[in-house]
């Protein structure tokens, strides 16, 4: 039964699709058995060692391999940190931390701190299978990144076991009947129930703003002035709940796949029913443009999702075979479907698997929703999705009724035939949660910050275009600069784009602002 919440903003999705890509991290057996109780956490000195294979809250995998040239040895430690920042002697949790050395030392500037997304994705994992795409970065920075709080093996959310995971993430996400809304309703209560069971200590402590100030406390204990950062997804809000708590401590920063700062709960979920229309929208003009090598049956994109949205209703009244002795449903048919649309790259996989699930086969399909939810082909989880929930739950403060949400769904459907209703009943991912949020929308403006560079891409289904103006709107004047690139998928960076990247790394390694409103394509 995943949820809106299980979609929001994930950048990871990307990383976990291609399962089909090599993961890495910290095990363990380099964790302090006592993270202690420093008197001043800021002053402490992080035990660097060689990383080891990642564990499997972290998404498993093998450890990372050396990058070419300079050191290019990953290096793993863990850093100390309180769990409630009002009571700083109060208990300790570690974080996970990794790092890549910059190639000339001799030109470093310092730290570069990597936040890709989620919320709930680890960066232990998510650094070393994107770092091909800032080697140019890495001439002089230090390329960091950590599992934030509640994720990973930095204290990681747990809620329920794999296999009780199986059956939530199969159920009806889109109740029709009064029988399946209780069945729906009660599943989110026994979610809510086990993640307490299990971590009800970090509950109250896993929000957006305490992870900022951690990172604040990195760049402290990594020995930099100023926090030079890059946020990917949810990391663009993470960032701005930063610049917004410390301003002075901003460095050079990049927010890429922007979370709009100003959407709430519901208005963001609806975003993102049209965001990822769009895209499928984008994925069916494709393949009809390739005439009759398009698998998929129709002459017009509207057939096509005619076509989607008629499997879809199959699915809801029969699963079929998926992997070994699951069935696929239409809720992991509509996962698999939004998996497959968070890169262009993916779109091949997505009609080989629409037109396989068409035929009878739904391996493929089932295989991308287990991405998404951070399954493994040993049907083992990491702990994305019980982080995603924790985080969204510990920030926003809706708590949305059966009554409530059964009203919204009319919009949701008139957004996106093919998302809509999923995404509208998720508005109750966190109905039944022991903890309360934050806030309605997090406070972003950071007057007194040097200009942070916000990138928007026109084709992002997860956060929309429309959020990138919205954040340099919210940072305040002279802050946030804008720049957009015209293309397929979710961020732009790593849309491999010599435009985006010129743009970026002149800002990074040089200084060199770009010009506001300039557009890449």
């Amino acid at each position: 039964m995943p949820t809106s919440s299980a979609w929001r903003f994930t950048a990871l999705a990307a990383l976990t699709a291609t399962a089909l890509l090599a993961a890495t991290g910290c095990s363990d057996s380099s964790a302090p058995d006592d993270p202690g109780k420093p008197k001043d956490t800021g002053s402490q000195r992080l035990d660097w060692t060689a990383c080891q294979a990642p564990s499997v809250s972290q998404g498993g995998g093998t450890k990372p391999s050396p990058l070419p040239g300079g050191d290019g040895k990953w290096e793993c430690s863990f850093m100390n940190a309180p769990l409630d920042y009002a009571k700083p002697d109060g208990d300790m949790i570690k974080l996970a931390l990794i790092r890549v050395r910059a190639r000339d030392q001799n030109k470093r500037i310092g730290s570069l701190l990597f936040n890709f997304g989620g919320p709930g994705g680890s960066g232990i994992t998510g650094l070393p299978s994107f770092a091909s795409d800032y080697e140019q970065l890495r001439t002089r920075y230090d390329l960091v990144s950590f599992d934030p709080r509640g994720v990973g093996r930095s204290d990681g959310v747990e809620c329920e076991d794999d296999k009780r995971l199986d059956a939530y993430y199969a159920e009806d996400s889109t109740p029709d009947t009064a029988a399946e809304e209780k069945t729906f309703v009660q599943g989110l209560a026994s979610y809510s129930t086990g993640c307490e069971r299990h971590s009800g200590r970090e509950l109250p402590y896993v929000g957006t703003t305490n992870a900022a100030r951690d990172m604040d406390l990195m760049r402290r204990v990594l020995g930099d002035k100023k926090l030079n950062y890059f946020g990917i997804s949810y990391g663009t809000e993470l960032g701005g709940v930063y610049a917004h708590l410390f301003p002075k401590n901003v460095g050079r920063a990049v927010f890429d796949g922007v979370v709009d700062p100003t959407q709430d709960e519901e208005a963001g979920s609806l975003g993102q029913a049209k965001g990822f229309q769009l895209a499928l929208g984008n994925f069916e003009k494709d393949c009809i443009s390739r005439g009759d090598a398009c698998r998929l049956p129709g002459s017009s994109p509207k057939e096509i999702e005619r076509f989607i949205t008629g499997l879809l209703a199959r699915l809801d009244k029969k699963p079929i075979q998926g992997i070994g002795d699951r069935k696929l449903t239409e809720t992991e048919a509509t996962n698999g479907i939004a998996q497959a649309l968070y890169s262009k790259e993916f779109w091949p996989l997505l009609e080989e698997g629409l037109d396989e699930a068409d035929g009878g086969n739904g391996a493929l399909l089932l295989a991308l929703s287990d991405s998404m939810n951070g399954r493994d082909e040993q049907g083992r989880y990491s702990n994305l999705g019980a982080a995603n929930v924790a985080i969204n739950c510990a920030d926003s403060k809706q708590r949305y009724t059966l009554g409530q949400t059964k009203a919204k769904l009319p919009a949701f459907r008139a957004a996106s035939p093919v998302f809509g209703d999923f995404l509208g009943w998720g508005l109750m991912s966190c109905s039944q949660w022991p903890v309360a949020g934050q806030w309605i929308t997090p406070d972003v403006s950071a007057p007194g910050a040097p200009p942070i560079v916000v990138v928007g891409n026109t084709g992002d289904p997860a956060t929309p275009y429309a959020g990138a103006r919205a954040m340099v709107e919210a940072l305040g004047k002279g802050v946030g600069v804008e720049l957009t690139y015209r293309g397929q998928g979710h961020g732009a960076y790593d849309s491999g784009n010599k435009c985006v990247q010129k743009a970026v790394n002149g800002y990074l390694l040089d200084g060199k602002v770009p010009a506001a409103g300039t557009t890449c394509s």
